[in-house]
């Protein structure tokens, strides 16, 4: 796992490298949310990119020294600076990274670099949709949603996402640890019907 500090680093890095090259982007994943105050992330960096504009992100990146690694998974591109890993990602769960996306995102000073950042909303539906029967981990959705709770508009958050089960139980998660305090996903315990339960 990468000190955060190198993150920060290979950041400016990275963003240099698109920036030089014109290629868009937007910061993701927990860099995002902690751009808006949420935790420190020690995992990867996430850099968004629209699927037209993915390879030559890589590219761009690996003639500033990053080393490139075309994995198995068709939505993204990886590339290692050092121990650092930077996710391009393309194709997200909850669909690809388009102009809606980059127009909800907002400009932000990331550790004295403006760039545009993710909406918190699109953070929060691309890991909550990324969760599967094999990947079940709640830990940085519900470090993210207890840190930075009132920034979030839950209910685009639920409907976009409520689909799932694994979502949905995200959410009652998170309502009886009282991180959200607007019942979605649980039933009240006043409920009628579940006298027959």
């Amino acid at each position: 796992m990468a000190e955060f500090d190198d993150l920060l680093q290979t950041l400016k890095k990275a963003a240099a490298a698109l920036r030089e090259t014109e290629v868009p982007f937007l910061l993701g994943g927990g860099l995002a949310a902690w751009a808006r105050g949420g935790p420190e992330t020690g995992h990867d960096l996430d850099l968004m990119v629209k699927p037209d504009a993915a390879e030559r992100a890589m590219k761009a990146l690996e003639e500033s020294g990053f080393r490139i690694e075309d994995p198995p998974e068709e939505w993204l591109y990886k590339a290692w600076d050092g121990d650092v890993l930077v996710d391009i990602i393309f194709e997200p769960s909850g669909g690809p990274v388009d102009d809606a996306m980059f127009e909800r995102a907002d400009e932000l000073e990331v550790h004295a670099v403006s760039m545009w950042v993710m909406s918190l909303e699109d953070v929060m539906v691309t890991k909550l949709l990324s969760l599967r029967e094999h990947e079940v981990d709640y830990e940085s959705v519900l470090e993210i949603s207890r840190a930075l709770r009132e920034q979030i508009n839950w209910d685009e958050v639920w409907r976009r996402t409520s689909h799932s089960a694994y979502v949905r139980a995200f959410f009652y998660l998170a309502e009886q640890l009282g991180i959200l305090h607007e019942r979605r996903a649980g039933m009240s315990e006043s409920d009628p019907s579940l006298a027959s339960r």
